[in-house]
């Protein structure tokens, strides 16, 4: 059974009245978790589309960017996105149902809030009901906060983008300190760790990007070090 058509599953049975609660407990152990993942991928994404007012046709083409949906499955996935427009559950509840599933997983809830970025900034406008959107599931995930600015700085432009902020730490840190942060996120991208931890193989998109913006931080901080002890 492909991917969408257990999500599609998992989605009929919220909108024949069975509890977010009951559904997530049922995909809690791997290798379902990638199904919870996806759905609330997909519910978060859809409630903070229309944050803005508007759902526009980029933050559609976003989520096929995210999620690679192959021609055998796009059926599957327009049922999904149909069913889930007949859901009533909150953006918080299912905040708070992925939190409890990846509990203290701190790399999985940054795919999950990296993912929501990528389709948020998929038109090139960080809209402030968006803003404020993301910000209140991060703070339900209880994402810290060095986290969530990391991402915000990779996606959203004019947003505090130094490389010190990309790879979450401050700019006084230490030398060591920046290379220990760089190769925990090149490790944590790794497409084995992510599909590890319950991001389904069809998101693994999502790592391209990151490695690039890290590797590139990490670039440029080594040279900014290299050039002032040549300066010394």
């Amino acid at each position: 059974m492909s991917l969408w058509s257990r999500i599609s599953d998992a989605i009929s049975a919220l909108a024949a009245g069975e509890s977010l609660t009951a559904v997530f407990d049922r995909l809690r152990a791997p290798p379902e978790r990638s199904v919870a993942f996806t759905i609330a991928v997909i519910a978060l994404s859809a409630k903070m589309a229309k944050a803005d007012g508007l759902v526009t046709r980029n933050e559609v083409t976003a989520f096929r960017e995210v999620f690679q949906i192959a021609r055998a499955d796009e059926a599957g996935a327009a049922r999904v996105f149909n069913l889930a427009r007949q859901d009533v559950a909150g953006f918080e509840e299912y905040a708070v149902r992925i939190r409890d599933m990846f509990d203290g997983e701190r790399a999985a809830l940054c795919d999950l809030m990296e993912g929501l970025f990528h389709i948020a900034m998929a038109d090139g406008v960080y809209h402030p009901n968006e803003a404020l959107f993301l910000e209140r599931v991060a703070e339900i995930l209880e994402l810290p906060d060095a986290d969530f600015r990391a991402i915000r700085a990779r996606f959203v432009q004019g947003a505090p983008s130094d490389p010190y902020a990309v790879l979450g730490v401050s700019p006084d840190a230490s030398y060591d300190e920046v290379r220990r942060a760089w190769r925990r996120q090149v490790r944590d991208t790794h497409p084995d760790k992510m599909l590890a931890r319950g991001v389904p193989e069809e998101a693994i998109k999502l790592a391209e990007k990151r490695m690039v913006d890290i590797n590139r931080a990490w670039e440029e901080i080594s040279e900014d070090h290299a050039n002032a002890d040549r300066d010394v």
